[in-house]
């Protein structure tokens, strides 16, 4: 929603395990060192400092015929039935009866040197086959440091901001899946697939309902990181005072960061005027007739790529336009009450959106400057929409932020 919610106020109301080998037994390739031990390719973005998010994704890509098929083919099962048997261990406690070398022994370490030599002359960059595929137990193979069961623990939760829907975050949904990491990405009350009007919620609770629930039936031993995109920061905020000790940490994404006592039609009207665009993008609905406030808002989808999906793929803005609904009105005006031994306990980061027309970069350092979050994070080059944008910088982001230790002394509010 963003800057777009300026005339919302009322001084307006009045004016995704590795790819399978392919058909043709190709195998998928491979750089390395003359001693033949596997060297990661290089990330594709060079923001992040995270050694995991690092590995995540390959940029290379190329085709050829490799004359040792069988031998690759044998090679890559081994290492997956490797990983498998180690993820088999951990889900059943019976690790510590398990050799831990096992998962990384390359069974064919009985070749000759020979044989070792022309293996390493036959490898070459990862092909494009294999380049979706990083999941938690070829990371195993490839990050022999990391802990299974520390990445069994990590667990998303992603709320949408204003008209979109758990659909929004499929990019983000599948990284992450891809990487390790558990997901659920929420629906929040007359969005995406949800069966409710718009125009019937009036508030906040009513809206957070679907995460509400989702947070009230989830276990007492574990957490949650909640991710809030535009007015889901406001949504992560209020169950954040609800639920302190189910979130881990709190990440705000173009997101509504408030302090106690706004809501989110007072942050997003301080700069009242600002985005002509946005607020020509608007169209608000009055099921309760005109004489009443607005019940809902809708856009304009002439204007919509303009404001929202600015850099993002047509294809993924077509998606948005037949799968956005509109965004209830009542909640926005909804002031939280947030306390510090609560909401303040938990970390909160934010990321912000460079190129962003909803809610400029300006509105974001005025929120990040009012209620500093741990740490502040910039994708360059994306739209309002990053997790249509820029889907690998978020990700790298979002794995770099769950590797950071929590603090315990904590900025209070």
């Amino acid at each position: 929603m963003g800057n777009s919610l300026a005339c919302f106020s009322k001084k307006n109301q009045t004016t995704k395990i590795r790819k399978k080998i392919n058909k043709n037994n190709i195998p998928s390739t491979r750089r390395s060192s003359s001693n033949g031990r596997h060297i990661p390719p290089p990330p594709c973005i060079s923001r992040s400092t995270s050694r995991k998010s690092d590995r995540i994704i390959n940029p290379s890509s190329s085709r050829i015929i490799d004359h040792d098929s069988d031998h690759d083919y044998i090679r890559e099962q081994a290492r997956v039935a490797a990983a498998l048997l180690l993820q088999h261990h951990h889900q059943n406690g019976t690790f510590s009866q398990f050799e831990r070398s096992v998962s990384l022994r390359d069974p064919l370490n009985c070749s000759s040197r020979k044989q070792k030599r022309n293996y390493n002359n036959n490898i070459m960059p990862r092909s494009s086959s294999s380049r979706r595929a990083r999941s938690m137990s070829d990371s195993l193979l490839h990050q022999g440091t990391t802990n299974v069961e520390d990445l069994n623990h990590k667990h998303f939760v992603l709320v949408h901001g204003g008209g979109f829907g758990a659909w929004c975050w499929y990019k983000t949904t599948t990284l992450l899946k891809e990487s390790g990491y558990h997901v659920d990405a929420i629906d929040l009350t007359g969005s995406g697939a949800h069966f409710s009007d718009s125009n019937n919620i009036s508030t906040l609770s009513q809206y957070v309902k679907p995460l509400t629930d989702f947070l009230e039936k989830f276990d007492d031993d574990k957490k949650v990181m909640l991710v809030g995109h535009d007015i889901g920061g406001a949504c992560i905020s209020y169950v954040m005072e609800l639920y302190p000790s189910k979130v881990s940490a709190a990440i705000f994404v173009a997101a509504a960061m408030l302090k106690s006592g706004q809501s989110t039609l007072d942050m997003f009207s301080v700069q009242l005027g600002l985005n002509n665009l946005c607020q020509r993008a608007q169209i608000f609905r009055y099921a309760n007739g005109k004489g009443q406030p607005p019940t809902s808002i809708d856009y304009d989808k002439s204007l919509v790529k303009e404001v929202l999906f600015n850099q993002t793929p047509t294809k993924d803005v077509e998606l948005a336009s037949v799968s956005m609904r509109q965004v209830p009105f009542g909640p926005l005006t909804e002031k939280l009450s947030l306390s510090s031994t609560n909401y303040g306990s938990i970390p909160r980061f934010y990321i912000k959106t460079q190129d962003d027309f909803a809610i400029p970069a300006s509105l974001q350092e005025v929120m990040i400057d009012s209620n500093q979050p741990e740490q502040v994070f910039q994708i360059k080059g994306s739209d309002h929409s990053p997790f249509l944008s820029k889907p690998q910088a978020l990700h790298k982001i979002l794995v770099e932020i769950s590797n950071i230790p929590p603090k315990t002394n904590l900025k209070t509010i």
